[in-house]
């Protein structure tokens, strides 16, 4: 009977573990996004690498939208998705720059 209710203890803290949240990285080259589509879960955080020689500016519109600003060659910024949807990113600067992400 003991060993029945330490199984059961244990199933349950394995079910009620939450999941880890992952980081995913865009890259940002060519006035490109690499990939130009995503599929992560809610809690996730994506980093948007600037790979490029210029300038980009990323905006997120969507559930949660967030606008990250000016992200300088060499540099980056990540935003945490903390609720599902899709969301369409775009770069403010140059507006062929596109990429989707669908949140579960």
């Amino acid at each position: 009977m003991r060993l029945a209710a330490i199984i059961l203890a244990a199933q349950v803290a394995l079910y009620a573990a939450p999941a880890l949240a992952e980081e995913v990285t865009v890259g940002q080259a060519g006035k490109m996004f690499t990939p130009d589509a995503l599929q992560i879960k809610v809690g996730d955080s994506v980093k948007f690498n600037n790979d490029d020689t210029v300038t980009h500016a990323v905006m997120v519109a969507g559930p949660m939208p967030s606008n990250l600003g000016p992200i300088k060659a060499g540099e980056a910024k990540e935003v945490t998705f903390d609720q599902p949807g899709t969301y369409e990113v775009k770069c403010a600067i140059h507006p062929k720059m596109k990429l989707t992400i669908t949140v579960q």
